[in-house]
């Protein structure tokens, strides 16, 4: 009971905090690292120590899961590129750069495990990423390009961290050694990943139950990273596979029910998750400070180097993968290059977040032949990164995104594309009622014809200004009154004891699905 109890304090705050976020216009990642880093203060608070295994096999895997799972593969692959330039390309050219600079700084430490700590705060965090994007309001190419990248460069940065380390305990690393860690990783991972999506697709397309399917997808994640890890391959490539493949197949995987089901589910996991793990982030301060003795004059020197490079880095690297690819001809045809202003945001979104700080603790004790290193400065120069980056980089990337004035995608352009795909799928409708028609009643039949021309009229009305109330507008507006009239008569009705209350259930269940459809309608 003890134990449970601080998991509960801490989803409750963090419930609350995104909350709060909402009501006050503010990001909830950010706020929620802000809250985590007062309350690491306060006296008697609980506090926990984040284990590396937690985060990389217990939290990372179903996020990084959802978000695959909701990533468009064909935009992916259109964007496949600058995502791997950022996603393999920017990670090794930061580690790189910042092992290089921690190398000069300190010296004494030997230059393998300074990579190290390059490639722990090389990657920008999937789920910063994910989390700040969307809810910026960037262009749709652009959020595809930073969440594609964020899939995929844990898995690059993990596998040179891992080749790092075993030259920091001793192990003579090769280009053979090297070229066979890479291939068993991400090759092995994108193995295993195809072959979980493979297994568990055949399991999703035989279950009928929405309960069963949901049971099933929340085990996949934790189930691919298992396989993965015993094969000594990478669990977040093996994961991203899967998500990808599942992901794009699902429509036809799953049932309507099943679908509906699912993604509520992960839409709660993800909101519960993502809380956790930004108000765990800002918890770990104690635990950073708690071995630190650097004198702070050279604490100060070499953390802002730090935060510089990884900083500068990023913009280093931005621009010529930006405009040096676009000097071949057929690229520059396929691709013509963007407007400096999307560069400069991409180089602006570079936050981390919580597997850096795994990574970090999960650094080596010490060095070959137990040689001591300074590593409470490495974990904290970690932190430093992650909260400078996603306190300050996040925070003030709407005001940059503002004060550029990106161009926005074009929601005439959405509409008129959804426009004409749904006329063409209520042809496709009546093609097929005209085929089974026969035998049917005819206010039957009329009544589904009308459903179709209202679901067609629905989507050009999207294409007209909102200076009124359109009929579907209004359709809504009246109908939320009447679902709410039946809903009084129902609710009266099983007070007197009129009717048992799995009826009320199954009516509510009714005019709960009804509402929830007019509200969809309402937010497109």
């Amino acid at each position: 009971m003890e134990s449970l109890f601080p998991v509960v304090v801490f989803l409750a705050i963090a419930t609350l905090g995104a909350a709060l976020a909402r009501r006050l216009g503010l990001l909830a990642p950010i706020l929620l690292v802000v809250l985590g880093l007062a309350l690491s203060f306060v006296p008697g608070f609980p506090q926990v120590h984040l284990e590396p295994e937690l985060v990389l096999v217990g939290i990372l895997p179903p996020l990084l899961y959802v978000a695959a799972l909701e990533t468009s593969v064909p935009a992916f692959k259109n964007n496949i590129r600058p995502i791997l330039l950022l996603a393999v390309g920017l990670v090794l050219f930061t580690a790189f750069v910042v092992g290089l600079v921690l190398h000069l700084l300190l010296p004494q430490v030997p230059f393998a495990i300074c990579l190290a700590l390059g490639a722990v705060v090389a990657p920008p965090d999937a789920v910063a990423a994910t989390a700040v994007a969307r809810r910026v309001g960037l262009p749709r190419r652009v959020v595809t390009i930073l969440e594609g990248e964020s899939l995929v460069n844990d898995a690059t940065a993990l596998v040179l961290l891992r080749i790092a380390t075993l030259a920091t305990t001793g192990l003579a690393v090769g280009s053979a050694d090297v070229a066979f860690e890479v291939l068993r990783s991400a090759g092995g991972g994108i193995l295993i990943g195809v072959l979980g999506a493979l297994v568990f697709g055949f399991l999703h397309r035989r279950i009928h139950d929405p309960l069963l399917d949901n049971a099933l997808s929340l085990i996949i994640p934790f189930a691919v990273v298992f396989g993965a890890e015993e094969a000594h391959a990478s669990g977040v490539v093996a994961v991203v596979v899967t998500g990808l493949v599942l992901g794009h197949k699902l429509p036809r995987l799953l049932s309507a029910a099943s679908r509906l089901q699912v993604g509520a589910f992960w839409r709660l996991a993800r909101f519960l998750l993502e809380g956790l793990v930004f108000l765990l982030v800002g918890l770990q301060l104690p635990d950073v400070l708690r071995d630190l003795n650097e004198p702070l004059g050279s604490l100060t020197a070499i953390t802002l180097a730090v935060l510089a490079t990884v900083f500068l880095t990023r913009f280093v690297w931005v621009f010529p993968a930006t405009y040096l690819a676009r000097l071949v001809p057929r690229i520059r045809r396929r691709d013509p290059a963007p407007s400096p202003k999307f560069p400069i945001v991409i180089g602006w979104a570079g936050m981390r977040g919580v597997v850096t700080l795994a990574a970090a603790l999960a650094l080596p004790l010490t060095l070959a032949d137990d040689k001591p290193y300074p590593r409470a400065l490495f974990i904290w120069l970690a932190f430093a990164v992650i909260v400078v980056t996603l306190v300050g980089q996040g925070a003030t990337l709407p005001l940059v995104a503002r004060r550029l004035k990106l161009p926005q995608d074009d929601p005439v352009q959405d509409a008129l594309s959804a426009a004409g795909v749904q006329q063409q799928a209520s042809r496709a409708a009546r093609d097929r009622l005209d085929e089974l028609a026969d035998g049917a009643p005819a206010a039957v039949v009329d009544r589904l014809r009308r459903l179709v021309e209202d679901r067609t009229n629905l989507a050009w009305e999207r294409l007209g200004g909102t200076e009124r109330e359109t009929p579907s507008q209004a359709y809504g507006r009246l109908r939320q009154e009447m679902i709410d009239a039946e809903r009084t008569v129902f609710r009266d009705a099983r007070d007197a004891g009129r009717i048992p209350e799995e009826v009320l259930v199954r009516a509510y269940r009714d005019l709960d699905l009804e509402e929830s459809l007019l509200r969809q309608e309402v937010d497109k």
